[in-house]
């Protein structure tokens, strides 16, 4: 078991990683036990586990499955409250700052708070940004939110510097599932110039190449979900831009 405070200071010690999103939605038991296996082969940094909406009943297995064949720290990505499980290590708790929806800027925490204080999972207070790159997405139409404009970097800026104020600890640039394209670069180093907490990037990476553009342009962390599930073999790739 991870000690208390130990995942969240291993997004701050400097070093590139690599996150692999599994949404559960989209694999079978030996599917989360292929990519799991791939993670740890490929020693993945973390694996993230949820989505905007999940219809499978099976959190508590496929958990259990990731734990027994993949060692790193496997961190609940959650959609609502009703995705909260004890077998993962930590949890983003998202506050997604870049929405006007009080449901999910608070709303939700309030209801998970009870269980999140006495379970055993690491709370990772994270500041969650949608970032628009011309498709709609899963993420935005479920949250009732509109994105934040791809090419608006000031205003991802200041949504991100408001947040590492109001005591986030990380902050997640996501342009979605299935997003057209990647956060630009010139906003990533925009928002890595003006904050100081760890910075995630999600959505629209497909490949290695364009991975190391996100890190070159300042991302501590690089989430990769829907390519690994095209193309499982992918993680391997990755890994190797952290180098």
């Amino acid at each position: 078991m991870n000690k208390k405070g130990s995942i969240l200071r291993s997004f701050a010690d400097g070093k590139k990683k690599i996150a692999v999103l599994i949404d559960p939605d989209k694999y079978s038991a030996s599917g989360i036990r292929k990519v799991a296996i791939l993670c740890r082969e490929a020693m993945t940094d973390y694996i993230f586990y949820g989505g905007s909406l999940l219809t499978t009943q099976n959190h508590g297995p496929f958990l259990e499955i990731i734990k027994e064949h993949c060692p790193a720290p496997l961190i609940l990505f959650p959609g609502n409250h009703l995705q909260l499980n004890e077998k993962a290590d930590a949890i983003l708790l998202l506050s997604l700052i870049s929405g006007r929806n009080p449901e999910m800027l608070i709303g939700k925490h309030v209801v998970a708070a009870p269980f999140l204080k006495q379970s055993r999972l690491e709370i990772l207070p994270t500041g969650y940004l949608l970032i628009d790159t011309g498709k709609p997405t899963a993420v935005s139409y479920m949250s009732h939110t509109v994105p934040i404009p791809g090419d608006k970097d000031e205003i991802a800026s200041c949504t991100a510097m408001a947040g590492e104020l109001l005591g986030l600890k990380l902050v997640y640039l996501d342009a979605g599932s299935g997003a057209a394209g990647p956060v630009s670069p010139s906003m990533i180093r925009t928002v890595r110039r003006d904050i100081s907490v760890p910075l995630i990037i999600g959505g629209g990476i497909r490949n290695a190449a364009t991975a190391r553009k996100v890190f070159r342009a300042g991302a501590d962390v690089v989430v990769v979900g829907n390519a690994i599930e095209k193309e499982p073999g992918l993680i391997g790739k990755l890994k190797e831009t952290t180098l």
